[in-house]
């Protein structure tokens, strides 16, 4: 199907609407005037918001669910027995993959950036649609996680102006053909689907040469270093260091952001941008992390390609405060601090404690809940050794996601080579622990990129309750 067929499409119905690349789609479908359901393992904050807009939202797979639709969408986490596509299919009714129906509905923006990368999307792509917004471009944007200028992670404008995280898992972006392809790094993840480093490299060389226009990439990441050459289209650099650049690289370049007098107040950063060399924007962040400077620099590349005046992007830039479930403050009760973060890969852990640790907490008690076997087997020895920073380490089951344990492992095994590492197995059992250890001062962390933002939760409920009295 082409977006032109699928507009001749009444009532589409989403197989894991839940899920944080499904609903932004099904919310630009129900405002492009679609008639628009979904169905769900279990009731997620996500389904409750799909809820609250009016789309109409099943907690239990069954082929009833799809008997009276025109269209159905489906996620690359749902399996081929799921019963609503199995109906699907037998009954002829048309099917899509998430992916396609991605690359059907932005391929059709003049001005389409996807901002892919291992790490980083999700803040960077909301940080780009922030400006654009402060910018008055009205884009349409699909975003992972929540930002608070549009109330949810989409928006769709008139414009023709759109922002995408494009993901690499499966192949994903591929479906896309964006005016600017942004690499924010290369990191070995994925690897179930990509088997080596060196397939998931060559996914990214082909992403890039999928832009129309230009490719805006990190210099200083190795393997984003390593397809420069065979980048067809104009390139923008971004990092820290200039010097840093290969001396055969710097012809690639069109243009070169980079950043001097860089400062840290608590975790917070200020630094001098620099274009070429020559002193562009003076910008002091409002989301903590040194690695956010990186997705800052990203960004203003993006938005100086675009026209959009300097101070229109320092004032996008310095407004903008985050996004949901990345270094999100959910409470703070008698100097104890709880808050949630998306990191689910060793680098991402890293740059999260590092953050914390510079913002003067006592006590760091980490909660990890690891993220499909395939990467906690893989990466075992480097979750390990990142989640060892924190004072107290405690790790949840393995969130299976789309898995079956064929590599045999068990948080017990990541555990025992955690320094101050503990298992506890569900959250209520990390709930009731936490509640009896935490002390003033003490910074309470979840990370995972599943669901332990619900133990963070938990766990706040229960300091207010103790502290109420």
């Amino acid at each position: 199907m082409n977006l032109e067929n699928l507009n001749n499409y009444k009532n589409i119905h989403f197989i894991g609407i839940g899920g944080a690349g499904m609903y932004p789609l099904a919310v630009i479908l129900r405002k492009m005037g679609f008639n628009v359901s979904g169905s769900d393992n279990y009731l997620s904050d996500t389904l409750q918001d799909a809820i609250k807009v009016g789309l109409k939202v099943f907690t239990e797979h069954k082929a009833g669910n799809v008997k009276n639709a025109d269209a159905v969408v489906f996620s690359a986490a749902i399996k081929e027995d799921n019963p609503e596509l199995k109906f699907a299919r037998l009954k002829g009714i048309p099917v899509l993959e998430r992916a396609e129906l991605l690359g059907l509905i932005m391929n059709q923006y003049k001005d389409l950036v996807a901002v892919s990368g291992t790490h980083g999307k999700t803040t960077t792509s909301a940080l780009l649609t922030h400006v654009f917004l402060k910018s008055g471009l009205d884009p349409t944007a699909v975003i992972g996680g929540k930002l608070p200028e549009i109330n949810g992670n989409s928006c769709f404008g008139i414009s023709s102006y759109a922002v995408c995280e494009a993901c690499e898992y499966v192949d994903t972006f591929l479906n896309l053909n964006p005016a600017v392809s942004v690499i924010l790094n290369i990191d070995n993840d994925h690897l179930d689907y990509f088997k080596s480093i060196n397939r998931l490299v060559d996914s990214f060389r082909k992403f890039a040469n999928k832009a129309k226009k230009i490719v805006v990439i990190n210099f200083e990441n190795k393997n984003t270093n390593s397809i420069l050459e065979e980048i067809s289209l104009p390139i923008l650099g971004f990092g820290l260091n200039e010097k840093l650049i290969d001396k055969d690289a710097k012809n690639k370049f069109l243009y070169i952001y980079s950043a001097i007098d860089i400062y840290e107040n608590n975790g917070f950063y200020s630094f001098t941008g620099l274009k070429n060399k020559t002193e562009f924007l003076k910008i002091s962040l409002s989301i903590p992390g040194r690695h956010n400077i990186y997705n800052a620099l990203a960004v203003i590349a993006v938005s100086d390609y675009f026209k959009i005046p300097g101070e229109k992007i320092k004032v996008g830039v310095e407004s903008f405060t985050g996004v949901h479930r990345r270094l999100e403050i959910l409470a703070k009760v008698n100097d104890i601090t709880v808050m949630d973060d998306f990191a689910h890969h060793p680098t991402e852990i890293k740059a999260t404690l590092d953050t914390v640790s510079k913002m003067g907490f006592k006590r760091i008690i980490s909660i990890f809940q690891p993220h499909t076997y395939s990467r906690t087997n893989a990466l075992l020895d480097e979750f390990a050794k990142v989640l060892s920073k924190a004072d107290v380490s405690i790790v949840s089951e393995i969130l299976a996601v789309r898995e079956k344990n064929i590599y045999n492992v068990h948080s017990k095994d990541l555990v025992n080579l955690i320094k101050n590492g503990i298992y506890l197995k569900t959250f209520d059992d990390i709930t009731k622990y936490v509640k009896k250890i935490a002390k003033p001062g003490d910074l309470i962390l979840t990370m995972s990129g599943g669901n332990v933002y619900k133990c963070a939760n938990d766990i706040a409920s229960e300091l207010r309750k103790m502290y109420s009295n």
